[in-house]
């Protein structure tokens, strides 16, 4: 990679993305920032309930601040990006209606997928950077046996965000840089105060960074109303998997699998164990509740596919698969059963694998592919 060709980096605001740019930036590198502006952190906050403050979630105002701070520091152009309109379209919108149909959704994925490197590296192409370089915890590589860039989990597998990333093409992993990947986080902030960047303490960001204090159904009420839409009585019943009627709710999206929370109260008379939400039907508005070994699931269908270390799946294949962000890999056999589906079978079964989250597919270090469990 030569010196002279220009990188944008995606400067969010945090400790990691500043100390990417200011890496490159002290290599040599002609480096330009680029912040994305995806949501008006105050657009719904105090609404109904829901709170003022925005610290602590990416993407805020203050971090914008921060990252032209590091920007002016390290003497780089810095830009901002604004994608309010197409963040709503492809990450909130599809957030609040995987919600009403009963599905857990994840819009950091849909985030990478759509806008952090769609958006920017076209944003990135258009002032001269083929490539550009993020503060994710990933490693990637071109393996030129197989053809094919190779995305890795990196060297701190407890900050890990490969899960987030599945969904990245080769041409876009072709064109990123993860300069991280290589080094743990104690080392980045480390070398944050090697450089004097002002935030190398700040810490990460904890929060959904659309959901002020992290309660999403209020966001989505607020969301709906301030969009002029009613908000669908998808109220209904509370059943055991024997199809008992233990209670009622008063809508499918204040669950999602595996939960325990708020259960109890809903139940009629006394039940002696705990009961978890087990399924969620968005069509009879039905919640399935039971005990907890009723959540284990051996087997589950993934769809819309994106395959990274390989074309496609001709035959079984073994792998460890992950159905959370802070789930362990567990080993399963996939096989295909359509163009754009697998079944995945788990060597043990698995506690609440849940509709709408993203099940990835892992070969030791390697990402093997990934999709969305139906």
């Amino acid at each position: 990679m030569s010196q002279q060709e220009a990188i944008a980096v995606a400067m969010s605001g945090g400790v990691d993305s500043s100390t990417v740019a200011a890496m490159l930036r002290a290599e040599g590198h002609t480096v330009i920032g680029l912040t994305l502006q995806l949501w008006n952190q105050r657009r719904l906050s105090g609404h109904e309930g829901m709170p003022e403050a925005v610290q602590g979630r990416c993407c805020s105002i203050d971090d914008v601040y921060d990252a032209r701070r590091v920007a002016e520091q390290i003497g780089i152009p810095y830009y901002v990006v604004n994608q309010e309109a197409r963040f709503e379209r492809d990450v909130v919108q599809p957030f609040v209606r995987e919600y009403l149909h009963g599905r857990t959704p994840i819009p950091c994925t849909l985030c990478n997928n759509h806008l952090k490197f769609d958006q920017l590296l076209l944003t990135a192409r258009s002032i001269g950077a083929e490539r550009i370089a993020t503060g994710h915890y990933a490693r990637n590589e071109y393996d030129p046996a197989r053809d094919r860039w190779i995305l890795k989990r990196p060297a701190d597998k407890a900050k890990d965000q490969t899960y987030f990333l599945f969904g990245l093409t080769q041409e876009q992993l072709s064109r990123t840089l993860f300069p991280l990947g290589h080094m743990t986080k104690p080392e980045v902030r480390e070398l944050a105060e090697g450089y004097s960047l002002a935030l190398a303490k700040k810490p990460d960001s904890q929060e959904i960074c659309f959901i002020p204090g992290g309660d999403y159904k209020l966001f989505m009420e607020a969301y709906l109303e301030e969009q002029e839409e009613p908000l669908p009585n998808t109220s209904g019943e509370l059943v055991t998997s024997s199809g008992e009627v233990v209670g009622a709710h008063e809508g499918v999206h204040h669950f999602t699998v595996g939960q325990r929370k708020g259960i109890q109260q809903r139940l009629k008379g006394h039940q002696p164990n705990p009961f978890y939400v087990l399924q969620i039907d968005p069509d009879s508005h039905r919640v399935t509740v039971g005990t907890e070994d009723e959540l284990l699931t051996q087997a589950m269908r993934v769809g819309e596919l994106n395959w990274i270390s390989i074309a496609s799946p001709g035959e079984p294949m073994r792998v460890q698969a992950k159905i959370r962000h802070r789930h362990e890999p567990a080993w399963a056999t996939l096989q295909r059963v359509s163009e754009d589906e697998v079944e995945v079978t788990f060597d043990e079964s698995q506690r609440a694998v849940t509709p709408g989250q993203a099940a990835v597919f892992y070969q030791d270090d390697e990402v093997v592919g990934g999709g969305w469990i139906r």
